[in-house]
């Protein structure tokens, strides 16, 4: 396909509202103000992980305070900071621009519903004897359900948690919070299990939790952010995602589309490179001329090179309009992250979290 002009590419044009790293963003500009708990879900491998740890450095900023929770027991959150493994409890793992803060907790079932049943129902010493017997583990690995209730319940506990001293004006332990979740194949499931529970529990304290952990979720103070690459299974998947979850009752916020490939040449260049337009010998003048190579075969073989990699790097250009086109017709905010050739480390976490401002998720 011909390629589109670098404005309309994705990664080509420069959002506007883009600010210093220690200002907030106002709500008006803002894509979802309001939102206290923001659910990150995407298929394995399209960087979910990288874009709730980023989203969560970008709402810190400015004197925040957010929770980073994961609930897959990878471990991800610690590899991304930099950190030792994180146990079940919360621990300030960066410190952000404005005075903001970053705590994170990895969240797991057993410990979880340890702590259930010591708040909720007293079963301190029981619960431990429970443990003893293995009753902790049947209903955390067997018990369909159980382990996604306890993982979404104590989100749930984060989100309306009220601290002491904050004043009225910010009652809440945490100003957002930020859940890693499950994989976007399951994640209508997750979120939802603790309406099946209710609906087999229809009297009594767990179908009081589950009514309140539903509330949670299906209010406009959440919002389920998908992620996906530019590519045809992921952006399948994103779109059939988009569907589940609006049938479900949740709000979907924006399609977060990561390591976008930005032009690097101009578009008539890589066009013709694409169609074999480009002339061998006047890039490998060029080159010699620029001291860069040598006017033999080995030289020769370098221009042969760079230009079937221009080729392919357009062709991958056309290929990301494609799936551009079929996600901006889910009607949903596109929000952009760039390609990183150097990984991502706690700078590309910066710089991954000035892009979500600029383009108001956070």
């Amino acid at each position: 396909m011909p390629p589109a002009p670098a404005a309309a590419r994705p990664g080509g044009a420069r959002r506007p509202g883009g600010r210093r790293a220690d200002e907030r963003q106002d709500d008006e500009h803002l894509l979802f103000p309001g939102t206290r708990l923001h659910v990150v879900t995407g298929k394995g491998g399209t960087g979910k992980t990288t874009t709730a740890a980023a989203l969560a450095v970008a709402l810190s900023r400015g004197g925040q305070r957010v929770l980073l929770c994961e609930v897959e027991d990878r471990q991800g959150i610690a590899r991304l900071f930099g950190v030792p493994p994180l146990p079940y409890e919360e621990r300030t793992i960066a410190a952000t621009a404005g005075g903001g803060e970053v705590v994170a907790l990895a969240i797991e079932p057993r410990a979880a519903l340890l702590e259930y049943l010591r708040l909720f129902h007293r079963l301190g010493r029981a619960g431990k004897a429970l443990e003893r017997v293995g009753a902790i583990d049947f209903a955390t690995t067997v018990a369909p359900g159980v382990r996604d209730v306890l993982l979404t319940g104590k989100v749930y506990e984060a989100v309306r948690r009220r601290a002491p001293g904050r004043g009225a004006e910010r009652p809440h332990a945490y100003d957002a919070v930020v859940l890693d979740a499950p994989p976007t194949g399951r994640i209508g499931r997750f979120l939802g299990v603790s309406s099946e529970v209710s609906g087999i529990a229809r009297v009594g304290p767990v179908a009081t939790q589950a009514e309140s952990v539903m509330g949670v979720l299906r209010s406009s103070a959440t919002r389920v952010h998908l992620v996906t690459l530019l590519e045809e299974m992921p952006v399948q998947e994103t779109l059939d995602g988009v569907t589940e979850l609006r049938a479900a009752g949740f709000s979907v916020g924006a399609v977060v589309v990561d390591q976008v490939r930005s032009d690097t040449l101009p578009v008539e260049l890589l066009d013709d490179a694409l169609s074999g337009r480009v002339p061998a010998s006047a890039v490998r003048d060029g080159l010699v001329e620029a001291r860069l190579v040598r006017r033999d075969a080995a030289g020769a073989s370098v221009v042969e090179g760079l230009l079937a990699e221009a080729a392919e790097h357009d062709e991958r250009l056309g290929l990301q309009e494609q799936e551009h086109a079929a996600l901006a017709g889910a009607g949903r905010p596109l929000v952009e992250l760039p390609l990183l050739p150097g990984g991502v480390d706690h700078r590309g976490l910066e710089v991954l979290a000035d892009r979500l401002t600029e383009q108001g998720l956070a």
